[in-house]
C-alpha cells in the first residue's frame, strides 16, 4: 500500500486508489463506485459497523462479509446504498495493493449551489438550530451544518408553531426536500427530530471541527509592506476569525462606527465583506440584509442612548423573528472608560463586543468587557495607524475577493484623519494606480464628511458606497456625486468661517505656541454644516498655514471644548484625567489623542476648566514632529 496523507495521488503504476476521508468529511463527500478506508467500530449479529470519518458511518451486512473481524480493524468498503432514513450501507472491496489518497471536505458547494443539485429529492441534514421564525404559514427553522445555514420550512397549520419543543441551540436531524421559494432554496420538512445525549455530542463535535476550519481567516498579504501594521496583524486575524464564526453560527452582527471619514472607511469594507460571506453561507437570499446592520455614532464613545436603542432592537428581533442576540462590532470608537456604562448594559444579556479603534485606549477599563480589542496603542504604535487602514485589511481577511475594490480606501481614511503615518505615501501611490490622485482622494474625504453630517444617525448604505466607490458600479455617478458634495461642503465651511473668524481670540503662551480660542456656541452657525469640531479644525488648519508656528486651537461651548494642536505635545487624555481630579464638581470627561481631543464639563465650571486647560497647554512641550493628524470628535 502507498500512503499519501497530503491528498495527492500516490499510486505506483498499476495500483488502485482507496480514499481516506478527513475527519470533517460528511456523507456528501462519499461517491458511489469509489473505495474507502473504514475502521470497524462495532460488531453485531447481522454485520459490522464502520466509520469512514467523524460523521460518516454505516453497516456492512454479514451476508457480504467473509472471515472474522475485530473492533479497530481496517476494512476497504464501497457505498452500496442510502436507505430512506438516511442510513448508509457498505460492502467490502477485495483489494490488496492500493494507494491511499486523503479526501478533504468540499466546502466549495455552499449557499444556493449546495441544494440546487438536490432540488426535488429527499435529503437528510444534521445541524444546530440558529433561528426559529414563525410566519403566517409555516415555521422556519434555520439550521447550521458543516456547509452553511439552511432554512427549513415545517408546516403544522397556518400560523401554528411546528415542532414546538425545538429551540435555538438544539442539534436536530432534518429529513426533507429542497424546493425553490421566493428566490431561495429551502427544505420542505418531512421530519425533524432533536438529537440527544451521545448522538447530540457527536454531532456537536463534528460541527465544531467543520466550523473551526471554515472560520479561519484568509491568509492575505497586506496591500503595502508596513512593519508597524505587522504588530497588529495577529489581533486582526483573531477578529476576522470571530466574525466569520459569528456568521457561520447564524448570529446577527451590529456595527457601530464613528460618523466621520475614517469611521466610514473602516465600517463599509467590513460590512460588505460580511454581507458577501453571509450570502455564501446562508441559503436565504435575504440573510445579508437581516443579519448585519451598520449605524454611525456621533459621540467619540458608545453612548447609553445608542446602547439602549441597539439592545431594544435586538430584543425585538429575538421576539419577532427568533434571531439570536447580536455581536456588537465597534469601529473607530469604543476604547475608553466612557464606553463602560454602555458595555455593561449589553453584558446583562451576554452580548459579545469587539472593538477595532485607534483612539487612545483605557484597557484597564474596557478589556474585561471586550471579546477582542485591536488598537495600535496596545502595541506601542499610535493614532497614525487609522481604523480605516486596519479595517481594509480586516475585510480582506474575511472575504479576500473584495480586495481590488478597496485599494484606494486606506488613503481616503488617512487623509480624512490627517494621518502622517510612514505608510501614507505608499497608500497614496496605491490609490493612484486605481486612478485616484490626491485631489480626488481629498474630495472623497470631504464628501464623506459632508454626507455623514446630514445623514446624522442613518447609515446611508448605498449613498456612502457610491461616494467611496465600493460595491458600486457607476463610476460617473460616483465622480459627479463626490464633486457635488465636496464643493457644497467647502462652500458651507467658508460661510461658517466668514462669520466665526472675526471673533477669534489669540494669545501667545509661555512655551511660544499660538493659542486661538473661539466660542462656537455664540459665534458660529448652529445645527448646520460644519459642526463645532469641524469648524474648530478648519480654523486650526488656516492658522497653521498662516503662522507656520506651533498652534493650539480651542473651540468651546457651554459644556464642551474641542482641541487641536500642531507642534505641541498636549497628551490630551492625560490632561483630561488631571482636570477630572483637580476640579471638584467639574464633571470633566473626554479624551482623544496626543494632539486632538474633546472635553466635557458642567456649564457652571466652564471658565475654571478652560483656564486650567490653558495653564496646562502653556506648560506643554513644543514638539515639531507632531502635527494635527486626526479630526476632532464632535
Amino acid at each position: 500500500m502507498t500512503r499519501d496523507s497530503a491528498g495527492e495521488p500516490g499510486a505506483d503504476d498499476g495500483d488502485s486508489v482507496v480514499y481516506d476521508l478527513a475527519p470533517d468529511c460528511t456523507a456528501d463527500d462519499v461517491e458511489t463506485g469509489r473505495s474507502y478506508l473504514a475502521e470497524i467500530n462495532g460488531i453485531v449479529d447481522y454485520g459490522v459497523f464502520v466509520d469512514l470519518s467523524d460523521s460518516v458511518s454505516g453497516l456492512v451486512h454479514e451476508s457480504v462479509l467473509e472471515g472474522t473481524y475485530g473492533v479497530g480493524d481496517e476494512l476497504v468498503v464501497t457505498l452500496e446504498s442510502i436507505r430512506e432514513n438516511g442510513d448508509l450501507a457498505f460492502e467490502p472491496v477485495d483489494i490488496d495493493d492500493y494507494a491511499l489518497e486523503t479526501v478533504s471536505h468540499d466546502y466549495s458547494l455552499t449557499g444556493t449551489d449546495r441544494l440546487e443539485a438536490t432540488v426535488g429529492e429527499q435529503i437528510h441534514l444534521e445541524g444546530v438550530v440558529t433561528q426559529v421564525k414563525q410566519t403566517g404559514g409555516p415555521t422556519i427553522f434555520h439550521v447550521a451544518d458543516e456547509n452553511g445555514v439552511v432554512p427549513c420550512a415545517a408546516f403544522e397549520e397556518a400560523g401554528v408553531r411546528a415542532y414546538p419543543t425545538i429551540e435555538v441551540g438544539d442539534v436536530v436531524r432534518v429529513t426533507g426536500t429542497p424546493e425553490h421559494r421566493e428566490g431561495s432554496v429551502q427544505i420542505e420538512v418531512d421530519g425533524l427530530s432533536k438529537l440527544e445525549d451521545e448522538d447530540a455530542a457527536e454531532a456537536r463535535d463534528r460541527l465544531e471541527v467543520a466550523l473551526e476550519a471554515r472560520a479561519e481567516p484568509h491568509d492575505v498579504d497586506p496591500l503595502i509592506d508596513w512593519p508597524a501594521f505587522e504588530k497588529l496583524r495577529p489581533d486582526l486575524e483573531e477578529v476576522a476569525q470571530l466574525l466569520r464564526r459569528t456568521v457561520l453560527e447564524g448570529r446577527p452582527i451590529r456595527v457601530r462606527h464613528h460618523a466621520d471619514g475614517d469611521g466610514m472607511c473602516a465600517a463599509v469594507p467590513v460590512q460588505i465583506a460580511l454581507q458577501r460571506f453571509i450570502a455564501e453561507v446562508h441559503e436565504d437570499a435575504n440573510a445579508p440584509r437581516h443579519l448585519i446592520k451598520r449605524l454611525p455614532a456621533k459621540a467619540p464613545f458608545y453612548e447609553m442612548e445608542d446602547a439602549t436603542r441597539d439592545l431594544n432592537f435586538a430584543l425585538e428581533d429575538r421576539e419577532k423573528h427568533g434571531q439570536q442576540l447580536p455581536l456588537l462590532l465597534m469601529l473607530d470608537n469604543g476604547s475608553t472608560a466612557e464606553d463602560v456604562p454602555a458595555y455593561e448594559t449589553l453584558a446583562h444579556y451576554d452580548i459579545p463586543i469587539v472593538t477595532v479603534d485607534h483612539h487612545h485606549p483605557d484597557p484597564d477599563a474596557v478589556e474585561d468587557l471586550l471579546d477582542a480589542h485591536v488598537n495600535p496603542y496596545l502595541h506601542d504604535e499610535d493614532y497614525r495607524i487609522t481604523t480605516g487602514m486596519l479595517c481594509v485589511e480586516l475585510a480582506r481577511m474575511i472575504y479576500p475577493d473584495l480586495g481590488d475594490e478597496l485599494r484606494h480606501v486606506p488613503a481616503v481614511a488617512g487623509l480624512s484623519d490627517r494621518s502622517k503615518a510612514d505608510a501614507m505615501d505608499d497608500y497614496i501611490d496605491l490609490a493612484a494606480e486605481e486612478g485616484y490622485d490626491e485631489d480626488r482622494l481629498q474630495n472623497v474625504s470631504e464628501a464623506l464628511d459632508y454626507a455623514a453630517f446630514w445623514l446624522r444617525y442613518n447609515s446611508g448604505d448605498q449613498l456612502i458606497q457610491d461616494l467611496l466607490q465600493v460595491d458600486s458600479d457607476d463610476e460617473q455617478r460616483h465622480r459627479d456625486l463626490v464633486d457635488f458634495f465636496a464643493d457644497r461642503g467647502r462652500e458651507e465651511v467658508d460661510e461658517q468661517l466668514d462669520a466665526a473668524m472675526p471673533h477669534l481670540e489669540h494669545e501667545t503662551l509661555a512655551n511660544g505656541a499660538h493659542l486661538y480660542r473661539i466660542d462656537v456656541e455664540n459665534y458660529a452657525h448652529r445645527f448646520t454644516y460644519p459642526a463645532p469640531g469641524k469648524t474648530t479644525g478648519e480654523i486650526h488648519d488656516r492658522k497653521i498655514e498662516e503662522t507656520g508656528d506651533p498652534v493650539i486651537t480651542v473651540g468651546y461651548g457651554p459644556d464642551f471644548a474641542v482641541l487641536r494642536s500642531d507642534g505641541v505635545r498636549l497628551d490630551i487624555p492625560n490632561m483630561v484625567s488631571e482636570l477630572e481630579a483637580e476640579i471638584a464638581g467639574g464633571g470633566v470627561s473626554g479624551g482623544g489623542h496626543l494632539v486632538v481631543g474633546s472635553i466635557k464639563f458642567v456649564t457652571g465650571k466652564r471658565e475654571e476648566v478652560i483656564d486650567a486647560l490653558v495653564e496646562k497647554m502653556a506648560e506643554a512641550d513644543i514638539d515639531e514632529a507632531l502635527s494635527s493628524a486626526a479630526p476632532i470628535d464632535d
